[in-house]
């Protein structure tokens, strides 16, 4: 496995997700980006339903989501104000519930209409990269057989090749068929396709082996917690060495609140209770949150991955009722956390 020098690190480029920073109706598009250049970082996620509020705006009606021409209109805009930021569109996300539907369905024939749709936007803001998150849809809806799920997301794949772009599938620790990093490596690594890859996350992988928002101690507890961290230092352990680093195409950063009380285990407006979680109670690094996420970037370093790092970050407060920010020192925090990060993954850094 590959050491983590410090100076390696300091290659890492360094993302933002749209969706991650803003807490009142004036945060807009534009004052976010702004702020996320000033405080260093060089690209974004661009966040789809980023697009729709600023198309929204720029056309002075509401957009919906499957109205692709007027979406082009305002990817175009958003491409223009990311130019003049000093910023470049990393990825586009969050793409969801693509994989498992039956062969002839309306949902089948909607999800690729949706691909499509999206690669028309991705060609626009000038990325090649699409994120897909494995889906969440309740598995007596859909197919959860690997083979149909490894077939759907060659055929992703296939589409995106022709137009030279890529697919980083990511495990939400919530999905209905693959939450942990283990099982979207197994898939992807099945799919087999060249422009194929991971999307990682330091809060979906701690989140799915080590975290339980169900729980008053907020951990998994069918086990004890010296076997929880016997078990999760493993699978660490087996990230870094089975997972080849160019077929990692980013890490995302985030933590996440001990919530108390604990959620109600079950679902609640469509979300599981991970999902729950993710949605509202995910801090940046060093700002309140209690998972093992400097395990998880180590682990992903060690592989020799020394790609993209994205913050992404869903900060509604411990209690998940909102916090109030001014969003150019919030993200100028974010950075010097990111670099805390990096710092404390380095093996020759006191």
């Amino acid at each position: 496995m590959t050491p983590i020098n410090f100076g390696s690190l300091q290659r890492i480029p360094l993302s933002y997700a749209s969706c991650s920073i803003g807490c009142r109706p004036s945060d807009s598009l534009p004052r976010k980006l702004e702020a996320i250049s000033k405080a260093g970082f060089i690209s974004i996620e661009l966040s789809f339903p980023d697009i729709i509020d600023h198309g929204t705006h720029l056309l002075g009606h509401p957009v919906a989501p499957e109205n692709y021409a007027e979406l082009i209109t305002a990817s175009r805009e958003i491409r223009k104000l990311c130019d003049a930021n000093g910023l470049t569109v990393m990825m586009l996300q969050p793409f969801a519930n693509f994989e498992g539907w039956a062969k002839g369905s309306m949902d089948r024939q909607d999800a690729f209409a949706r691909a499509n749709g999206w690669m028309e936007i991705m060609k626009v803001v000038g990325t090649d990269l699409l994120q897909v998150g494995a889906t969440d849809t309740p598995a007596d809806k859909i197919s959860t057989e690997r083979d149909t799920i490894v077939a759907d997301l060659r055929e992703l794949a296939d589409m995106l090749a022709k137009r030279k772009f890529r697919l980083a599938y990511e495990n939400w620790c919530w999905s209905t068929h693959a939450p942990g990093w283990k099982e979207v490596w197994d898939i992807v690594d099945a799919v087999d396709r060249p422009n194929v890859g991971l999307c990682l996350d330091t809060f979906q992988t701690s989140g799915s082996e080590w975290g339980d928002p169900t729980t008053a101690s907020g951990l998994i507890e069918d086990v004890s917690p010296e076997e929880l961290r016997k078990r999760f230092d493993a699978s660490m352990e087996e990230l870094a060495r089975v997972v080849p680093a160019d077929k990692i195409y980013l890490l995302q950063i985030s933590d996440a609140y001990k919530v108390s009380p604990p959620l109600e285990d079950k679902t609640i407006g469509g979300l599981r209770a991970r999902g729950r979680w993710s949605h509202d109670y995910r801090p940046m690094p060093y700002d309140g949150g209690y998972l093992p996420i400097e395990d998880v970037a180590r682990a992903v370093l060690k592989t020799g991955f020394r790609g993209w790092f994205s913050m992404e970050i869903f900060d509604a407060g411990p209690q998940g009722k909102g916090k109030k920010y001014e969003m150019e020192e919030f993200a100028k925090k974010a950075m010097e956390n990111m670099q805390k990060l990096l710092r404390s993954c380095a093996t020759d850094c006191d």
